[in-house]
């Protein structure tokens, strides 16, 4: 599978207001989202190594305690088994990438 058309994925809605696009390489998840304003993602924690790339809009993401804002063009990077949550600000777009991959996503 060397090349991907995300447009042709099925689009599945994970958490409320979190619309995604999934796949997998041998090694990492890919997640693309459009997200509502106000929509969330509790606090959490997974084994994974864990990467936001916001391409539209604003998150608010805490990691560990620590709480930043993620624009259009920024990337928060969650460590693995770091306590983490997510809350928009703004209608967007972010894509999401996990590693290892996280098999238990579409």
């Amino acid at each position: 599978m060397p090349f991907v058309d995300t447009r042709e994925l099925k689009v599945q809605e994970r958490l409320p207001g979190w619309r995604g696009r999934y796949f997998h390489t041998t090694t990492m998840t890919f997640a693309h989202y459009e997200f509502v304003q106000g929509a969330t993602i509790h606090e959490h924690y997974h084994p994974e190594e864990e990467v936001y790339e916001v391409t539209e809009g604003e998150l608010e993401v805490t990691v560990e305690g620590v709480t930043e804002v993620a624009r259009a063009g920024m990337v928060a990077i969650v460590p693995s088994n770091a306590r983490h949550s997510v809350k928009a600000l703004t209608d967007g777009k972010a894509i999401i990438v996990d590693c290892p991959a996280r098999r238990d996503f579409a």
